[in-house]
């Protein structure tokens, strides 16, 4: 065991074993069970002393990359920043407060994109700028429509 050293010893097998200790195939599953929780809310469910929201969030990749599912995945994490950015959904009015909200879960959800899709993100933040959505707008998850409309599938 690594006794709280989250990079000690098979930190790999270490959290799959977790996943399945919880009932999941796979962290994806496990993922998209709490669509909403933020990474790091992910990591303390499966155990907080030694899983890191950067080992879930590596892990995640590599089965979106398997499974050839990356936008997915990019949808996904735009949803967990934004319900823990703005957990009432859109803003109906953009001030300050409301402004810096947003600007947070937009910068970490590009921090967390992989390089592959960084463009493609730009373009869908520069969309949320220029049409945002309606007040109230939460995603609960990859698949919602207008994500979708924002974020299409096109994994080659």
């Amino acid at each position: 065991m690594s006794q709280g050293h989250p990079w000690e010893g098979n930190w790999k097998a270490r959290l799959y074993e977790r996943v399945r200790a919880r009932g999941h195939e796979s962290l994806t599953d496990f993922a998209e069970a709490h669509p909403t929780l933020p990474l790091e809310k992910l990591a303390d469910a499966l155990d907080e002393t030694d899983v890191t929201a950067v080992q879930v969030f590596s892990g995640l990749v590599a089965e979106a990359e398997r499974s050839r599912r990356v936008t997915r995945l990019v949808r996904g994490q735009l949803v967990r920043e934004l319900a823990e950015s703005s957990p009432e959904g859109w803003p109906e009015v953009m001030d300050e407060a409301q402004r810096f909200k947003i600007a947070k879960a937009l910068g970490l959800w590009s921090a967390y994109t992989p390089e592959t899709h960084e463009k493609r993100v730009e373009q869908a933040r520069a969309t949320l700028h220029t049409t945002p959505p309606p007040p109230g707008w939460r995603p609960l998850g990859p698949d919602d429509p207008l994500l979708l409309t924002l974020l299409p599938d096109e994994e080659t």
